[in-house]
């Protein structure tokens, strides 16, 4: 039996003929993500903000009350919380952040747990309180500073890595693509307001993760193929050293994407945020390893003598003395 493949073995796309429209598409698209995330902002959740969090769990019903349970601890007037099916379908994750006379004050805010817990507990005779976290505002607003740092740190010493590896332009182009996918994926979330917690930062670095190892594999066929075909035009070699890696990135990438589909309609509602975050960033993470890293090789100098070590002095005469020269 043949075995099924998803990329002939003789494709050749000319990917790099695209490469200027879809560069400023991409750049476009890089502008209004960081446009939204500057105007409209992040919907941060309890992580980085500050507030409580308590998850419940309903022992003698099959559905958690979502309705009542909301309208009650609204009631409360800590302001509006944010109640969703956490898991199965009697456990519900409930989250709020903490008002401003509260943030700050340990009496008032342990006034607040308190008044909480009570409100559920006497409300729903089968409630039962399985997790209660409370993050003030200064440790969110640490572990919010920590995260962001924890991301540009990591794309920056992956970019170092590349340029050891290869040459600085590979480090650049390394760079820009990741750039260009966490752009994308925060724009995302400022877009459509989903709740950006620790767990999303979780997702960001993962999609760096894939992102790299996916530019990394074209990178090394690049270097590859620079040095066994000198006399051809960049552009080709780009072209020929996409196709030859991407029946690796199509089987990749559609594995990962099955599952997290099936993840992203049929998982719990606390893993949406999460599930939509890692999807969008296989996606861009592919396209961006195409188009993004490999066409900025071109503009970035590299010509098919990157890759010849430079002749030395020494080299030059003892050519000479064998009349090489």
């Amino acid at each position: 039996m043949r075995l099924l493949k998803l990329v002939p073995d003789d494709t050749n796309i000319k990917f790099l003929r695209w490469r200027l429209p879809f560069y400023s598409i991409s750049m476009v698209l890089v502008i209004a993500s960081l446009f939204l995330v500057f105007t409209r902002g992040l919907n941060l959740g309890v992580d980085f903000v500050g507030g409580q969090q308590v998850l419940v769990t309903f022992t003698q019903s099959q559905d958690a009350p979502l309705a009542k349970l909301r309208k009650d601890i609204t009631a409360l007037g800590y302001g509006e919380p944010v109640v969703q099916i956490a898991g199965s379908r009697n456990q519900v994750s409930i989250r709020f952040r903490l008002p401003e006379d509260v943030a700050g004050d340990a009496a008032k805010s342990d006034e607040m747990t308190t008044r909480l817990t009570k409100t559920i507990t006497d409300n729903f005779e089968d409630a039962r309180i399985d997790d209660l976290t409370s993050v003030s505002s200064k440790v969110s607003g640490e572990l919010f500073s920590t995260a962001m740092k924890a991301l540009i740190f990591a794309m920056i010493a992956i970019s170092i890595y590349i340029w050891v590896r290869f040459e600085w332009q590979f480090g650049v182009g390394a760079l820009f693509a990741l750039v260009h996918d966490t752009s994308l994926t925060l724009g995302m979330f400022a877009l459509f307001k989903l709740e950006f917690d620790l767990k999303i930062i979780a997702a960001i670095l993962t999609i760096i993760g894939y992102s790299l190892n996916d530019t990394i594999v074209v990178y090394d066929r690049i270097r590859e193929n620079l040095k066994k075909y000198r006399k051809m035009p960049l552009p080709e070699l780009l072209d020929l050293s996409v196709n030859e890696t991407l029946a690796r990135t199509v089987m990749t990438s559609l594995t990962i994407l099955i599952v997290l589909v099936a993840l992203l309609f049929l998982g719990p509602e606390s893993l949406f945020g999460f599930t939509a975050a890692i999807t969008l960033g296989i996606f861009v993470g592919t396209y961006s390893s195409i188009y993004m890293a490999a066409p900025i090789l071109i503009w970035l100098g590299v010509t098919s003598t990157s890759f010849v070590p430079s002749e030395s002095v020494a080299d030059r005469q003892e050519r000479v003395a064998r009349g090489e020269l």
